[in-house]
């Protein structure tokens, strides 16, 4: 299946979950993310969910993270060079969704990406071998390509994982993917 086909299909199969699934599948993917070996890390980076996509609402996950008193990093997307730049949530963080719909921080501390320990990555599907699809504008790849190279790469599914997708040379593979049955390793 080409990069657009699955991306279609992928957004079709959210559509089809109830808000209902969405919010149980998303409690278990934050239950399973428990069981990962990734704890003893301080810098996370985890995305606000975008609502009109349907995505795994990560406030389950910011919660676990909250009460581990992690230091939990969000970004704010530039279009222009479809860039991300990161910040602190802290508890006066102001967010706000863009034109796009994506909750963004106003501002705030600034944290660079090679600081970052874990990332939580949103997808569409993944495969086997941890690749992953997105949205198509690359700005997970810029992002992954300036952090350190040991940074773990979790990306969060309502789905399991495709046997293969395509995939390009700039793309970055994910670490783990969680699932609402099962953490894959890669």
């Amino acid at each position: 299946m080409t990069k657009a086909a699955l991306r279609k299909a992928y957004k079709a199969k959210r559509q089809n979950l109830s808000e209902e699934a969405r919010e149980d599948f998303s409690l278990a993917i934050a239950n399973q993310g428990l069981t990962l070996p990734i704890w003893e890390s301080q810098y996370y980076h985890l995305f606000l969910p975008i609502a009109r996509q349907l995505e795994v609402n990560t406030e389950y996950l910011l919660h676990i993270l909250q009460g581990k008193d992690k230091s939990v990093v969000v970004s704010k997307s530039n279009f222009e060079d479809s860039s991300l730049t990161h910040y602190l949530l802290e508890d006066h963080t102001v967010i706000k969704p863009n034109p796009w719909g994506i909750p963004e921080p106003q501002d705030g501390i600034e944290i660079p990406a090679q600081r970052l320990q874990v990332i939580f990555i949103p997808l569409l599907a993944y495969d086997l071998k941890g690749n992953r699809l997105g949205y198509g504008k690359g700005f997970y790849d810029r992002f992954l390509a300036d952090c350190d190279r040991e940074v773990l790469k979790i990306g969060l599914s309502f789905f399991p994982p495709e046997q293969d997708i395509p995939n390009s040379p700039t793309d970055i593979p994910l670490d783990y993917c969680i699932s609402p049955e099962k953490v894959y390793k890669f």
